[in-house]
């Protein structure tokens, strides 16, 4: 699976695009089916630097990049994008 396709790279919002937005969006989900890791994309620099709300062993927003999570496999399986994701704003995805 590609993780980040063209189709959905064009609909990411730029790096620091959505700082002073309230409560942005997650427009896309990873997940890895063997850990509790969660990452929730809300801005892409079009190339490799993604940010939004990575959650696992704490939750906080913060800079990833998609080249470490395609590098990513944990028993031969990989990191993945989740197919039936909607897009939602973050307060809906905090763990509180």
């Amino acid at each position: 699976m590609e993780l980040l396709p063209k189709t959905i790279r064009q609909t990411l919002p730029p790096l620091y695009s959505q700082e002073k937005v309230e409560d942005p969006i997650a427009r896309v989900k990873f997940f890895h089916p063997l850990s509790c890791f969660r990452w929730y994309v809300t801005e892409f620099d079009g190339e490799d630097l993604l940010f939004g709300l990575v959650q696992g062993l704490e939750e906080e927003l913060g800079y990833f990049s998609l080249s470490e999570l395609e590098s990513v496999t944990v028993l031969g399986l990989p990191v993945e994008r989740d197919l039936h994701f909607q897009p939602q704003p973050l307060s809906a995805l905090r763990q509180g």
